[in-house]
């Protein structure tokens, strides 16, 4: 059993748990456009999702956003966990990122002004990785000091 969330991680599980929750669930109900748009940037990114259709692409992709916001939320997921996950999901975005052309000036990860809203995801990234590294959110509990 990992450490339950400590009062430091409450701010960033909250603030990204809540916006990615959001994202999620607002993809839910995407229409045909939408759809065709978030899986064009991804099939231009990442070519296996090239033989996906954009519906189950889009659907997906929401699953896994309100999976994912819903256990930074949580106070039963350990932030380890909850970080491992972040990590490799911003892990994705910022590969996104990347590899869009357009969204970063050449030979630089700094953003375009059109990439702009897409560079919140090396904060995401920054936020997985400090859970990652956080020493306290893999100790195991001390039994024995907590019944003294």
């Amino acid at each position: 059993m990992y450490a339950p969330m400590r009062l430091h991680h409450i701010a960033p599980r909250l603030t990204t748990g809540v916006l990615i929750l959001h994202s999620g669930l607002g993809k839910r109900h995407a229409d045909e456009q939408t759809e065709q748009g978030l899986h064009g940037m991804a099939a231009g990114a990442y070519p296996w999702f090239r033989g996906m259709s954009p519906h189950r692409f889009t659907r997906l992709l929401s699953c896994a956003e309100v999976a994912l916001g819903a256990a930074l939320l949580s106070p039963l997921v350990p932030t380890a966990v909850a970080g491992a996950g972040l990590t490799a999901f911003a892990t994705v975005l910022v590969g996104l990122y990347l590899r869009t052309p357009g969204t970063h000036q050449k030979g630089s990860p700094l953003p375009t002004p059109e990439g702009l809203p897409m560079a919140k995801d090396f904060w995401l990234l920054g936020i997985g990785l400090g859970f990652l590294c956080d020493r306290q959110a893999w100790t195991r509990p001390c039994l024995a000091v907590c019944r003294k």
